[in-house]
């Protein structure tokens, strides 16, 4: 299927939720499904529905949410995972299957204990019983930038003769060189018989560094569908990045290629999915990190300032990001917070607005000026209203020569409990405390993160942070101007995602 469209295969909800402890609630991915479909994307890959109960509803909810892209849910190639799929997806305006199974030599020795005639067989029936129930089905053929070219294109072509309309070539590890990459898709056209009739598809990892470098090889060697993450999410080192291959596509032109990408959404729907996922964006992120369109070099500036097209192959309004936005403080109004609000891609309605409102009044006395940054701060924050546990009140001592002391009020459930702990400084002494109250559960903190968003000693800060309970993985978020606040809070976010008994 030889065209100039690249269809934008989205999987932020399912292969980019996959980061441990950045699992989204259904309420959130309604909301991120929204705005994938606002910002162009043709097919959502919602979930996959055999996974989880709360993996169902979620595709379940998606496909009444959206109306124009597909809803695609993954499966493996198992009978009882399509019957659910189908199952799930029964609201979706437009459908698709996605099912498949490991080609590679490494994986039918290890995974399968199988051998390479039996997974053919396998990848065969898995379609045809797909094809039963939707005509959309997407066939992938996990780990094949590993797989043998030859037996590869086999097993492709058989996927396309039992019914397959899309079929994806992933390299699940990262592993290909982006020419090696290409000259596998080329080999495919080339040797696979029926393959102009179907849309082929590439999904990319990012191990090495090189997912969406080869996610481009793909697209100039035939493939016209890209699957790709918000921010380049995903398990491990994530996965090709949305908004660089849109971008890429954008600034060059002339390979005649376009995407129904509405660029200047990209900005915000990069924040919406990093406040949700409480998952920061490093400085250094292509087209989207803070620093994508800062110049600090005395050269560099000097040759933007003569003409912008130096040191600029974009300009920030086509990915959204509005130079000229004003800035908020104490004494703008509702209608401007709103209306700000909803360029990052976040709607506030009525009483929601008035108290996400006096939130933003509390923090404006504190800084002189409010800026993006410290919105989708206060969008995060304002989700804390539902917390299991809630912060009551923190005080603490510390200094030079002295032993630092903490105590500390929680809220649980409505019933309040207070603790005092020493440690080796403010935040070790608060967190001491507060296990002192949740002596239930077992807490180890793996990562912290602590981000400024300006300069100034007034400035709001940012807290990530990653802490491990019975085995797995939790990511928490809170800001503040006062840092061990902030710490102990994104503890407390932490702790909210346990199941508490």
């Amino acid at each position: 299927m030889q065209n100039n469209k690249i269809f934008i295969f989205d999987t932020t909800l399912r292969d980019g939720e996959q980061v441990p402890g950045c699992q989204l609630n259904t309420v959130e991915k309604i909301q991120v499904a929204k705005q994938l479909e606002t910002l162009g994307v043709d097919i959502i890959e919602a979930g996959f529905p055999v996974s989880s109960p709360g993996d169902f509803n979620s595709v379940v909810e998606i496909s009444k949410a959206v109306t124009w892209p597909i809803i695609c849910a993954l499966t493996r190639a198992v009978e009882k995972d399509i019957d659910i799929a189908v199952e799930a997806l029964k609201y979706a305006k437009h459908k698709r299957i996605h099912t498949g199974i490991g080609t590679s030599d490494c994986h039918i020795k290890y995974k399968f204990n199988s051998n390479r005639e039996e997974i053919l067989e396998t990848a065969i029936r898995a379609v045809k019983y797909a094809k039963r129930y939707v005509e959309d089905v997407e066939f992938y053929a996990e780990d094949a930038g590993r797989t043998d070219n030859e037996y590869l294109a086999r097993i492709i072509e058989a996927s396309i003769k039992a019914g397959a309309t899309v079929v994806n070539i992933p390299d699940t590890n990262g592993y290909c060189l982006p020419g090696e990459f290409g000259n596998k898709i080329k080999y495919l056209f080339e040797n696979v018989k029926g393959i102009e009739n179907v849309i082929v598809s590439c999904h990319c990892h990012n191990d090495l560094g090189m997912a969406t470098a080869n996610t481009m090889e793909a697209i100039l060697n035939g493939v016209r569908q890209a699957e790709v993450t918000i921010n380049g999410i995903g398990e491990r080192a994530g996965n090709t990045s949305l908004e660089e291959i849109a971008m890429i596509l954008k600034c060059h032109q002339h390979l005649g290629l376009q995407t129904n990408i509405n660029t200047q959404k990209i900005y915000s729907t990069s924040r919406m999915v990093s406040s949700l996922m409480n998952m920061p964006i490093q400085p250094n992120k292509a087209i989207v990190g803070r620093n994508a369109f800062a110049h600090s070099s005395g050269i560099h500036q000097d040759g933007m300032l003569k003409n912008k097209n130096t040191y600029e192959i974009m300009d920030p309004t086509d990915v959204g990001i509005d130079e000229n936005s004003i800035l908020l403080t104490a004494r703008s109004g509702r209608a401007a917070l709103k209306h700000r609000f909803s360029a990052l891609g976040i709607k506030y309605e009525n009483e929601q607005l008035d108290n996400i409102y006096q939130k933003f009044l509390k923090l404006a006395d504190k800084k002189k000026e409010i800026n993006d940054d410290d919105l989708m701060i206060l969008a995060g924050i304002d989700r804390k209203h539902n917390h299991h546990i809630k912060l009551e009140f923190l005080q603490f001592t510390s200094g030079f020569g002295i032993k630092p002391v903490a105590s500390i009020g929680l809220n649980i459930a409505g019933e309040k409990f207070e603790a005092c702990a020493t440690g080796s400084g403010p935040v070790d002494a608060s967190i001491n405390a507060m296990k002192k109250i949740l002596t239930n559960r077992q807490m180890l903190m793996k990562e912290l993160t602590i981000q400024s968003i300006n300069k100034g000693s007034d400035d709001i800060c940012k807290v990530h942070i990653q802490v491990e309970n019975e085995g797995r993985l939790y990511y928490g978020f809170s800001a503040n101007t006062d840092v061990v606040v902030a710490t102990v809070e994104a503890y407390l976010d932490c702790i909210n995602k346990f199941v508490i008994n």
